[in-house]
């Protein structure tokens, strides 16, 4: 059958295109005055597919400008490095992997983010890269693919990790100026895969589940084999004891060259639990609960209730176990656990039993106690085919269905600064495979009915995350 991540609607494209003044169903809002991003793996050059897995993949961000009721034009470009003399897509020192997870807007900024301690970088409007993303010099080492904005103070609150940074994670907090106020580092487990935290008014929400660098698959990954029996010594002996040398981590990335497995497995050994920090606390101050041992790539929203912490997350009864090209080991579901900081209790109950990812919420609320969030669900083929909006409230669901098609995330745009927390559009890619082509859907986020559609006259390949970049770019 071949790798699944390479074919289908998750085939890469091999050009960059500029396609202006593109043909709409419907009526684009007038509010809507900027750019809908989003970033996801698209192998610039031939790799192969026995190794290769769906995160590794050289970042291509896409993207729609809309203004005045138009959609001016869509453009797809590489995230590059000008190494080597000259463009090309940027690569990180696991190989492959380069800035290819999420694309946001801050303080006047365009960044196309990923994690694991790789370099992010900075674009222009036109998605052109115009170098590393360091915030003014002021970030040590490299950042995450999943920061969250504090909606009361605009801050960009982030929880990294590098596997050569061993037994701990760092958490910065980027100012309302753009660069990092605050930086700490917090011991963990072991040497784990962070791929999200959480915030609320109080806490930082750290995710110390087990999945976990492995030596073994690094090596075999991306060191000759004459060389794999030390490599797998020396990175067994420095992983959680002392700083990974930089030669040693691209001694690891040169024979990879974009074919290189993910460098992290499940590891049923490792404690799964979840840590509180308070916002200004320290290190020390962390207090951490047991739970069900799981994983989780992304999490709706946090918020404080009393004495307690409320997480809604999508849980992963496991990944990377077996499958080592992608995330599919077991439905992914919604659930709701909290945590009681009074009592030490800990509760974890399903609220959405139907296999769904990518949720999301009105970022307004980040860190706040919300009533709506979205998320995509798979059909019975496995391909995302359903937008859901959930009410927590009433705990009822609306859905909406795409016969045929594959969706991406979805993310929401209020009305007006003020509006409610429903009322504005949610806006994602739609492929139909048949046409092998994409459309930008924009629906009414408190009915899902459509607004308007923007036809593409390409095909975005299945990728990662997206949001609304305003034309102010705050």
């Amino acid at each position: 059958m071949g790798n699944p991540y390479l074919q289908g609607t998750y085939a890469p494209v091999h050009t960059e295109r500029t396609e202006v003044d593109l043909a709409v169903t419907g009526t684009i809002p007038d509010h809507l005055d900027g750019r809908y991003l989003r970033n996801g793996p698209n192998p610039a050059a031939e790799v192969d597919p026995e190794a290769y897995h769906w995160f590794m993949g050289d970042g291509m961000v896409h993207g729609v400008r809309l203004r005045g009721g138009k959609a001016e034009w869509y453009r797809n470009r590489w995230v590059r490095t000008e190494a080597d003399g000259g463009p090309r897509p940027a690569r990180g020192t696991l190989g492959g992997l380069g800035a290819n997870t999420n694309v946001i807007g801050h303080r006047g900024r365009t960044l196309a983010l990923v994690e694991g301690g790789v370099a992010n970088y900075e674009l222009d409007d036109e998605l052109a890269t115009t170098g590393i993303c360091d915030f003014d010099g002021t970030l040590r080492g490299g950042y995450t693919a999943h920061p969250l904005r504090d909606p009361a103070t605009g801050e960009l609150h982030a929880v990294s990790y590098f596997f050569g940074w061993g037994d701990r994670v760092r958490y910065t907090v980027v100012g309302a100026d753009g660069r990092v106020r605050r930086e700490l580092d917090i011991p963990v487990g072991g040497s784990p895969m962070m791929h999200n935290f959480s915030l609320t008014e109080k806490y930082v929400v750290l995710y110390d589940l087990p999945v976990t660098f492995d030596p073994a698959t690094a090596v075999q990954a991306s060191v000759p084999r004459a060389l794999r029996a030390p490599a797998r010594l020396v990175l067994s002996a420095l992983i959680g004891r002392v700083r990974l040398p930089n030669p040693v981590a691209m001694a690891m990335s040169g024979a990879a060259a974009g074919n290189a497995g993910l460098p992290y497995r499940w590891n049923p050994r490792y404690p799964a639990r979840v840590g509180l920090l308070p916002r200004e606390g320290g290190a020390s101050d962390v207090r951490w609960f047991d739970v069900a041992p799981s994983y989780v790539y992304h999490a709706l929203n946090a918020y404080d209730s009393g004495d307690s912490v409320v997480l809604d997350v999508v849980r992963h009864d496991r990944t990377f176990d077996t499958d080592r090209h992608g995330p599919t080991e077991g439905p992914p579901v919604l659930d709701q656990w909290t945590f009681d900081t009074a009592s030490g209790k800990v509760t974890q109950s399903t609220v959405d039993d139907r296999p769904q990812e990518f949720p999301r919420v009105d970022e307004r609320l980040t860190g706040r106690r919300h009533r709506y969030g979205y998320s995509i669900s798979f059909g019975s083929g496995g391909r995302a085919d359903t937008l859901l909006k959930h009410d927590f409230q009433s705990g009822s669901q609306l859905r909406r269905h795409f016969p045929g098609a594959a969706i991406g995330e979805f993310t929401f745009q209020p009305r007006t600064p003020g509006a409610a927390e429903d009322d504005g559009v949610l806006m994602g890619f739609v492929t139909d495979p048949a046409a092998d082509r994409t459309d930008l859907a924009l629906l009414d986020a408190a009915t899902l009915e459509p607004v308007a559609t923007v036809h593409l006259p390409v095909r975005v390949p299945e990728g990662f995350h997206g949001n609304w970049v305003p034309g102010d770019r705050p």
